[in-house]
Protein backbone atom coordinates (compact mmCIF):
# COMPACT_ATOMS: atom_id res chain seq x y z
CA UNK A 1 0.00 0.00 0.00
CA UNK A 2 1.16 3.53 -0.72
CA UNK A 3 0.57 4.69 2.83
CA UNK A 4 2.98 2.08 4.12
CA UNK A 5 5.84 3.01 1.81
CA UNK A 6 9.11 4.19 3.24
CA UNK A 7 8.71 7.48 1.34
CA UNK A 8 5.68 8.42 3.45
CA UNK A 9 7.16 7.26 6.75
CA UNK A 10 8.93 10.52 7.45
CA UNK A 11 8.10 11.00 11.13
CA UNK A 12 10.32 9.59 13.90
CA UNK A 13 8.79 6.80 15.95
CA UNK A 14 6.91 7.86 19.04
CA UNK A 15 7.70 6.51 22.48
CA UNK A 16 4.44 4.54 22.47
CA UNK A 17 5.29 2.76 19.21
CA UNK A 18 8.81 1.94 20.41
CA UNK A 19 7.36 0.55 23.64
CA UNK A 20 4.88 -1.63 21.72
CA UNK A 21 7.66 -2.89 19.46
CA UNK A 22 9.76 -3.70 22.51
CA UNK A 23 6.89 -5.62 24.08
CA UNK A 24 6.75 -7.73 20.91
CA UNK A 25 10.48 -8.43 21.10
CA UNK A 26 11.37 -6.07 18.24
CA UNK A 27 14.55 -4.31 19.42
CA UNK A 28 17.83 -3.33 17.73
CA UNK A 29 20.35 -6.16 17.64
CA UNK A 30 23.92 -6.48 16.41
CA UNK A 31 25.04 -9.98 15.47
CA UNK A 32 28.53 -8.71 14.86
CA UNK A 33 28.86 -7.43 18.42
CA UNK A 34 27.56 -10.72 19.81
CA UNK A 35 29.99 -12.70 17.65
CA UNK A 36 32.86 -10.45 18.72
CA UNK A 37 31.95 -10.91 22.38
CA UNK A 38 31.83 -14.69 21.95
CA UNK A 39 35.21 -14.71 20.21
CA UNK A 40 36.77 -12.56 22.93
CA UNK A 41 35.30 -14.72 25.68
CA UNK A 42 36.55 -17.91 24.01
CA UNK A 43 40.03 -16.48 23.44
CA UNK A 44 40.27 -15.15 27.00
CA UNK A 45 39.18 -18.51 28.40
CA UNK A 46 41.83 -20.35 26.41
CA UNK A 47 44.44 -17.75 27.39
CA UNK A 48 43.80 -17.92 31.14
CA UNK A 49 42.78 -21.58 31.40
CA UNK A 50 45.01 -23.02 28.68
CA UNK A 51 46.93 -25.32 31.00
CA UNK A 52 43.73 -26.51 32.69
CA UNK A 53 42.07 -27.21 29.33
CA UNK A 54 45.16 -28.97 27.97
CA UNK A 55 45.47 -31.21 31.02
CA UNK A 56 41.75 -31.92 31.00
CA UNK A 57 41.57 -32.85 27.34
CA UNK A 58 44.71 -34.97 27.68
CA UNK A 59 43.22 -36.76 30.66
CA UNK A 60 39.94 -37.37 28.84
CA UNK A 61 41.69 -38.80 25.79
CA UNK A 62 43.97 -40.95 27.94
CA UNK A 63 41.12 -42.34 30.06
CA UNK A 64 38.92 -42.95 27.01
CA UNK A 65 41.51 -44.85 24.99
CA UNK A 66 42.96 -46.83 27.91
CA UNK A 67 41.29 -50.05 29.04
CA UNK A 68 42.40 -53.22 30.80
CA UNK A 69 41.31 -56.86 30.72
CA UNK A 70 38.35 -56.22 33.02
CA UNK A 71 37.03 -53.47 30.75
CA UNK A 72 37.40 -55.71 27.70
CA UNK A 73 35.68 -58.69 29.32
CA UNK A 74 32.77 -56.77 30.84
CA UNK A 75 30.61 -55.02 28.21
CA UNK A 76 28.92 -52.83 30.80
CA UNK A 77 32.30 -51.39 31.81
CA UNK A 78 32.70 -49.83 28.36
CA UNK A 79 29.51 -47.82 28.84
CA UNK A 80 30.52 -46.84 32.35
CA UNK A 81 33.94 -45.67 31.16
CA UNK A 82 32.40 -43.65 28.34
CA UNK A 83 29.97 -42.04 30.79
CA UNK A 84 32.77 -41.08 33.16
CA UNK A 85 34.85 -39.71 30.29
CA UNK A 86 31.86 -37.71 29.04
CA UNK A 87 31.23 -36.17 32.47
CA UNK A 88 34.92 -35.32 32.75
CA UNK A 89 34.77 -33.63 29.33
CA UNK A 90 31.74 -31.62 30.43
CA UNK A 91 33.63 -30.25 33.43
CA UNK A 92 36.63 -29.49 31.22
CA UNK A 93 34.63 -27.47 28.67
CA UNK A 94 32.18 -25.96 31.16
CA UNK A 95 34.25 -22.74 31.65
CA UNK A 96 34.19 -22.13 27.91
CA UNK A 97 30.44 -22.63 27.73
CA UNK A 98 29.83 -20.36 30.72
CA UNK A 99 32.09 -17.61 29.35
CA UNK A 100 30.44 -17.76 25.91
CA UNK A 101 26.93 -17.63 27.43
CA UNK A 102 27.74 -14.67 29.66
CA UNK A 103 29.41 -12.80 26.80
CA UNK A 104 26.43 -13.37 24.48
CA UNK A 105 23.94 -12.15 27.09
CA UNK A 106 25.98 -9.06 28.01
CA UNK A 107 26.49 -8.06 24.38
CA UNK A 108 22.75 -8.23 23.64
CA UNK A 109 21.82 -6.40 26.84
CA UNK A 110 24.33 -3.66 26.00
CA UNK A 111 22.53 -2.96 22.71
CA UNK A 112 18.84 -3.48 23.49
CA UNK A 113 18.68 -3.59 27.29
CA UNK A 114 17.24 -6.39 29.37
CA UNK A 115 14.10 -7.75 27.71
CA UNK A 116 11.90 -10.81 28.13
CA UNK A 117 8.98 -10.81 25.71
CA UNK A 118 6.49 -13.73 25.85
CA UNK A 119 4.93 -12.41 22.63
CA UNK A 120 8.15 -13.15 20.76
CA UNK A 121 7.75 -16.84 21.71
CA UNK A 122 4.26 -17.15 20.23
CA UNK A 123 4.17 -19.41 17.17
CA UNK A 124 3.07 -17.59 14.00
CA UNK A 125 1.94 -19.55 10.96
CA UNK A 126 2.81 -16.60 8.71
CA UNK A 127 6.49 -17.38 9.24
CA UNK A 128 5.95 -20.71 7.40
CA UNK A 129 4.67 -18.98 4.27
CA UNK A 130 7.24 -19.66 1.50
CA UNK A 131 6.27 -16.47 -0.34
CA UNK A 132 7.26 -14.37 2.67
CA UNK A 133 10.52 -16.26 2.86
CA UNK A 134 11.27 -15.60 -0.81
CA UNK A 135 10.49 -11.91 -0.35
CA UNK A 136 12.88 -11.75 2.60
CA UNK A 137 15.58 -13.51 0.58
CA UNK A 138 15.48 -10.86 -2.14
CA UNK A 139 14.84 -7.87 0.12
CA UNK A 140 17.23 -4.98 0.58
CA UNK A 141 18.04 -6.16 4.10
CA UNK A 142 19.05 -9.61 2.81
CA UNK A 143 21.30 -8.07 0.17
CA UNK A 144 22.92 -5.89 2.81
CA UNK A 145 23.49 -8.93 5.03
CA UNK A 146 24.98 -10.87 2.10
CA UNK A 147 27.33 -7.99 1.29
CA UNK A 148 28.34 -7.79 4.94
CA UNK A 149 29.02 -11.54 5.08
CA UNK A 150 31.23 -11.37 1.96
CA UNK A 151 33.13 -8.36 3.29
CA UNK A 152 33.60 -10.02 6.69
CA UNK A 153 34.88 -13.19 5.08
CA UNK A 154 37.32 -11.35 2.84
CA UNK A 155 38.56 -9.08 5.63
CA UNK A 156 39.07 -11.77 8.25
CA UNK A 157 40.55 -14.26 5.78
CA UNK A 158 42.87 -11.58 4.46
CA UNK A 159 44.06 -10.54 7.91
CA UNK A 160 44.50 -14.14 9.06
CA UNK A 161 46.37 -15.08 5.87
CA UNK A 162 48.58 -12.04 6.20
CA UNK A 163 49.45 -12.93 9.80
CA UNK A 164 50.30 -16.51 8.85
CA UNK A 165 52.40 -15.28 5.93
CA UNK A 166 54.27 -12.93 8.25
CA UNK A 167 55.06 -15.92 10.50
CA UNK A 168 55.84 -18.26 7.61
CA UNK A 169 59.35 -19.06 8.79
CA UNK A 170 58.11 -19.81 12.30
CA UNK A 171 55.41 -22.14 10.98
CA UNK A 172 57.92 -24.04 8.80
CA UNK A 173 60.33 -24.23 11.73
CA UNK A 174 57.80 -26.07 13.90
CA UNK A 175 58.59 -29.34 12.10
CA UNK A 176 62.15 -29.27 13.34
CA UNK A 177 61.37 -28.41 16.96
CA UNK A 178 60.86 -30.80 19.82
CA UNK A 179 57.26 -31.46 20.82
CA UNK A 180 57.66 -29.76 24.22
CA UNK A 181 58.75 -26.48 22.62
CA UNK A 182 56.71 -26.78 19.40
CA UNK A 183 53.35 -26.80 21.20
CA UNK A 184 53.88 -23.46 23.07
CA UNK A 185 55.41 -21.95 19.92
CA UNK A 186 52.42 -23.04 17.83
CA UNK A 187 50.07 -21.68 20.50
CA UNK A 188 51.72 -18.24 20.23
CA UNK A 189 51.30 -18.27 16.44
CA UNK A 190 47.65 -19.15 16.80
CA UNK A 191 47.20 -16.47 19.47
CA UNK A 192 48.69 -13.68 17.33
CA UNK A 193 46.62 -14.76 14.32
CA UNK A 194 43.50 -14.90 16.49
CA UNK A 195 44.11 -11.43 17.92
CA UNK A 196 44.57 -9.98 14.43
CA UNK A 197 41.34 -11.60 13.21
CA UNK A 198 39.45 -10.39 16.28
CA UNK A 199 40.76 -6.85 15.75
CA UNK A 200 39.43 -6.90 12.20
CA UNK A 201 36.11 -8.20 13.48
CA UNK A 202 36.03 -5.45 16.11
CA UNK A 203 36.23 -2.89 13.30
CA UNK A 204 33.22 -4.52 11.68
CA UNK A 205 31.27 -4.49 14.95
CA UNK A 206 32.18 -0.84 15.51
CA UNK A 207 30.52 -0.01 12.19
CA UNK A 208 27.60 -2.41 12.58
CA UNK A 209 26.28 -1.21 15.96
CA UNK A 210 25.49 2.39 14.86
CA UNK A 211 24.14 1.02 11.58
CA UNK A 212 21.73 -1.30 13.43
CA UNK A 213 20.43 1.58 15.56
CA UNK A 214 19.94 3.73 12.46
CA UNK A 215 18.25 0.89 10.58
CA UNK A 216 15.92 0.16 13.52
CA UNK A 217 14.88 3.80 13.86
CA UNK A 218 14.24 3.95 10.12
CA UNK A 219 12.12 0.80 10.24
CA UNK A 220 10.04 2.21 13.11
CA UNK A 221 9.30 5.52 11.38
CA UNK A 222 5.67 6.58 11.18
CA UNK A 223 3.57 8.28 8.55
CA UNK A 224 1.74 11.50 9.35
CA UNK A 225 -1.54 9.59 9.38
CA UNK A 226 -0.18 7.12 11.95
CA UNK A 227 0.96 10.02 14.14
CA UNK A 228 -2.51 11.59 13.97
CA UNK A 229 -4.21 8.27 14.67
CA UNK A 230 -1.98 7.61 17.67
CA UNK A 231 -2.63 11.09 19.04
CA UNK A 232 -6.35 10.50 18.65
CA UNK A 233 -6.09 7.18 20.50
CA UNK A 234 -4.08 8.77 23.29
CA UNK A 235 -6.48 11.67 23.70
CA UNK A 236 -9.56 9.50 23.28
CA UNK A 237 -12.73 9.89 21.25
CA UNK A 238 -14.36 13.27 22.04
CA UNK A 239 -17.81 11.68 22.21
CA UNK A 240 -16.62 9.03 24.65
CA UNK A 241 -14.84 11.63 26.77
CA UNK A 242 -18.01 13.76 26.82
CA UNK A 243 -20.04 10.74 27.87
CA UNK A 244 -17.56 9.96 30.65
CA UNK A 245 -17.71 13.54 31.91
CA UNK A 246 -21.51 13.39 31.82
CA UNK A 247 -21.52 10.19 33.88
CA UNK A 248 -19.05 11.70 36.33
CA UNK A 249 -21.26 14.76 36.78
CA UNK A 250 -24.30 12.54 37.28
CA UNK A 251 -22.50 10.48 39.94
CA UNK A 252 -21.34 13.65 41.69
CA UNK A 253 -24.90 15.02 41.59
CA UNK A 254 -26.25 11.81 43.13
CA UNK A 255 -23.71 11.92 45.94
CA UNK A 256 -24.61 15.58 46.49
CA UNK A 257 -28.33 14.80 46.66
CA UNK A 258 -27.67 12.06 49.20
CA UNK A 259 -26.19 14.72 51.51
CA UNK A 260 -29.27 16.96 51.43
CA UNK A 261 -31.33 14.95 53.98
CA UNK A 262 -28.43 15.27 56.47
CA UNK A 263 -28.09 19.04 56.05
CA UNK A 264 -28.99 21.52 58.82
CA UNK A 265 -30.60 24.10 56.53
CA UNK A 266 -31.24 24.86 52.86
CA UNK A 267 -30.83 28.50 51.81
CA UNK A 268 -32.92 29.43 48.74
CA UNK A 269 -33.39 32.41 46.42
CA UNK A 270 -36.36 31.48 46.54
CA UNK A 271 -36.68 29.41 43.32
CA UNK A 272 -33.52 29.90 41.26
CA UNK A 273 -30.78 28.88 43.71
CA UNK A 274 -30.63 26.40 46.56
CA UNK A 275 -27.65 25.76 48.85
CA UNK A 276 -27.60 23.10 51.60
CA UNK A 277 -25.42 23.80 54.68
CA UNK A 278 -24.23 21.51 57.43
CA UNK A 279 -22.33 22.27 60.61
CA UNK A 280 -21.06 19.84 63.25
CA UNK A 281 -19.67 21.56 66.30
CA UNK A 282 -16.30 20.19 67.33
CA UNK A 283 -15.70 18.47 63.98
CA UNK A 284 -15.98 21.39 61.55
CA UNK A 285 -14.19 24.71 61.77
CA UNK A 286 -17.08 26.38 59.93
CA UNK A 287 -20.30 25.36 58.16
CA UNK A 288 -19.84 23.52 54.89
CA UNK A 289 -21.77 23.52 51.65
CA UNK A 290 -22.91 19.93 51.07
CA UNK A 291 -25.12 20.58 48.04
CA UNK A 292 -25.97 23.41 45.69
CA UNK A 293 -27.69 23.96 42.39
CA UNK A 294 -29.78 26.21 40.22
CA UNK A 295 -33.08 25.84 38.35
CA UNK A 296 -34.10 22.15 38.22
CA UNK A 297 -31.32 21.04 40.57
CA UNK A 298 -32.36 23.71 43.06
CA UNK A 299 -35.93 22.52 42.80
CA UNK A 300 -34.86 18.93 43.52
CA UNK A 301 -32.85 20.09 46.55
CA UNK A 302 -35.92 21.87 47.92
CA UNK A 303 -38.06 18.80 47.35
CA UNK A 304 -35.63 16.57 49.22
CA UNK A 305 -35.41 19.09 52.05
CA UNK A 306 -39.20 19.14 52.36
CA UNK A 307 -39.40 15.32 52.29
CA UNK A 308 -36.86 14.99 55.12
CA UNK A 309 -38.04 18.06 57.05
CA UNK A 310 -34.86 20.03 56.56
CA UNK A 311 -35.52 23.75 57.30
CA UNK A 312 -35.68 25.96 54.20
CA UNK A 313 -34.74 29.62 54.66
CA UNK A 314 -35.29 32.27 52.02
CA UNK A 315 -32.19 34.46 52.00
CA UNK A 316 -31.72 35.54 48.37
CA UNK A 317 -28.43 37.47 48.70
CA UNK A 318 -26.86 34.72 50.82
CA UNK A 319 -28.04 31.98 48.45
CA UNK A 320 -26.59 33.86 45.48
CA UNK A 321 -23.27 34.47 47.26
CA UNK A 322 -22.91 30.87 48.43
CA UNK A 323 -23.79 29.49 45.00
CA UNK A 324 -21.27 31.74 43.26
CA UNK A 325 -18.27 31.59 45.62
CA UNK A 326 -18.40 28.26 47.51
CA UNK A 327 -18.03 24.80 45.95
CA UNK A 328 -19.55 21.61 47.31
CA UNK A 329 -17.47 20.30 50.21
CA UNK A 330 -15.86 23.66 50.98
CA UNK A 331 -16.38 25.72 54.14
CA UNK A 332 -17.95 29.14 53.89
CA UNK A 333 -15.59 32.15 53.62
CA UNK A 334 -15.02 34.47 56.57
CA UNK A 335 -17.00 37.27 54.92
CA UNK A 336 -20.20 35.16 55.09
CA UNK A 337 -19.86 34.02 58.71
CA UNK A 338 -22.28 36.67 59.99
CA UNK A 339 -24.98 35.93 57.43
CA UNK A 340 -24.71 32.16 57.96
CA UNK A 341 -24.80 32.72 61.73
CA UNK A 342 -28.09 34.62 61.22
CA UNK A 343 -29.49 31.63 59.33
CA UNK A 344 -28.36 29.09 61.91
CA UNK A 345 -29.75 31.21 64.76
CA UNK A 346 -33.06 31.47 62.92
CA UNK A 347 -33.14 27.67 62.37
CA UNK A 348 -32.28 27.05 66.04
CA UNK A 349 -35.21 29.20 67.17
CA UNK A 350 -37.44 27.53 64.59
CA UNK A 351 -36.53 24.04 65.81
CA UNK A 352 -37.31 25.02 69.39
CA UNK A 353 -40.68 26.53 68.42
CA UNK A 354 -39.79 30.07 69.40
CA UNK A 355 -41.76 31.58 66.47
CA UNK A 356 -38.76 33.49 65.13
CA UNK A 357 -38.95 36.30 62.66
CA UNK A 358 -36.52 36.26 59.71
CA UNK A 359 -33.97 39.08 59.74
CA UNK A 360 -34.98 42.13 57.80
CA UNK A 361 -31.51 42.30 56.22
CA UNK A 362 -29.00 39.54 55.64
CA UNK A 363 -25.43 40.62 56.39
CA UNK A 364 -23.94 39.73 52.99
CA UNK A 365 -21.15 41.93 51.63
CA UNK A 366 -22.13 43.55 48.38
CA UNK A 367 -18.95 42.37 46.69
CA UNK A 368 -20.03 38.74 47.20
CA UNK A 369 -23.60 39.18 45.96
CA UNK A 370 -23.64 38.91 42.14
CA UNK A 371 -26.78 41.02 41.74
CA UNK A 372 -25.63 43.76 44.10
CA UNK A 373 -22.26 43.88 42.40
CA UNK A 374 -23.95 44.14 38.99
CA UNK A 375 -26.06 47.08 40.18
Amino acid sequence: MAEDSDLERTEPASGRKLQKAREQGDVPQSRELSTLAVLLATGATFAFLGVYLYDGMRRVMFDTLRFDWVDASEPRMMGLNLFEAGMDAVWVFLPIGAAVTVAAVISNVAVSGWLFSPQALVFKFGKLNPLNGIQRMFSTQSLVELLKAVMKGVLIAGVSGWMIWMQYDAVIGLSSEALESAIPHFARIILFTFLAAVSAFALIALIDVPFQFWSYQKKQRMSKEEVRQEAKEMEGDPQIKARIRSLQREMARRRMMQAVPKADVVVVNPTRFAVALKYEEGRMAAPQVVAKGSSLVAQRIRELAQEHRVPIVEAPPLARALHRHVEVGETIPDALFTAVAQVLAYVYQLNHQMNPVPPEEWQVPAKLDPEARAV
